[in-house]
């Protein structure tokens, strides 16, 4: 992979993070009432916890105690994994990989079986071009489920992809503990790309593959939830300038 693919899948990773952490801010301060901001995050935040739990099942952690769901969030503990480094990455920053493919479903159960129309997403943001298709492709799936032919299903649709979108990056606990894990990975990759060993190489572009449509199917959800926030967006803009 030439280094303008790999400046995009860091671009994509890093814009599926701040959209999350935006969002989520952006409904936390513009609902009125935060029982409604509650009731719109509990979808998202269980199945944020439950991604923590898949971790710790494959890296061999030994669950201690889980919270699903309270007005502060939702919590798993539980002790160090069989696997030192990688099991903290794996654990810490399996919502930000297993939320988007619980999205990716939710779209082709929807698809399938309840009448809406989605465009053909890609399968990795390599240029600013995939990027400007991507965003037409979501507004047209507005125009089409909203406009064209009224499919009340897409509102329960992009209810959940919001609620699952605001809980999708790690939070700063979990970027803790993942921190050593990431730097060490990190490392280990650009030694392996430079060794020159075909069968490491390739499996490290195998992993970047993995990776970058993984960050891809994240951003695609999150921009379908910037296109439903803009709305809050302009409102809050404008109570903070007047």
């Amino acid at each position: 992979m030439d280094s303008s693919g790999v400046f995009f899948i860091l671009f994509t990773g890093i814009a599926v993070i701040a959209l999350s952490y935006a969002l989520d801010h952006l409904w936390a301060a513009t609902m009125p009432v935060r029982m409604i901001y509650l009731f719109i995050r509990f979808p998202g935040v269980v199945l944020h916890e439950c991604a923590h739990i898949i971790g710790c099942l494959v890296t061999g952690a030994r669950i201690r105690n889980v919270v699903l769901f309270s007005k502060d969030g939702g919590s798993v503990t539980h002790t160090r994994p069989l696997l030192p480094y990688i099991g903290d990455v794996i654990i810490s920053t399996a919502p930000l990989f297993l939320l988007p493919l619980a999205l990716s479903w939710i779209t082709w159960v929807f698809g399938t079986y309840l009448g809406c129309i989605f465009p053909a997403f890609p399968a990795m943001i390599a240029s600013p071009d995939i990027l400007m298709d991507l965003m037409k492709a979501i507004s047209f799936s507005f125009s089409d489920n909203l406009i064209t032919r009224f499919n009340g299903w897409f509102l329960l649709y992009l209810f959940l992809t919001v609620s699952l979108v605001l809980s999708v990056a790690p939070s700063s606990q979990d970027m803790k503990n993942a921190a050593a894990g990431i730097i060490l990975m990190t490392l280990a990759g650009f030694l392996i790309a430079g060794s020159g060993i075909p069968w490491a190489v390739s499996v490290l572009a195998e992993l970047v593959r993995l990776l970058g449509e993984g960050f891809t199917l994240g951003l695609v959800f999150g921009l379908v939830a910037f296109a439903v926030s803009l709305p809050l967006l302009v409102w809050y803009a404008h109570k903070h300038c007047s």
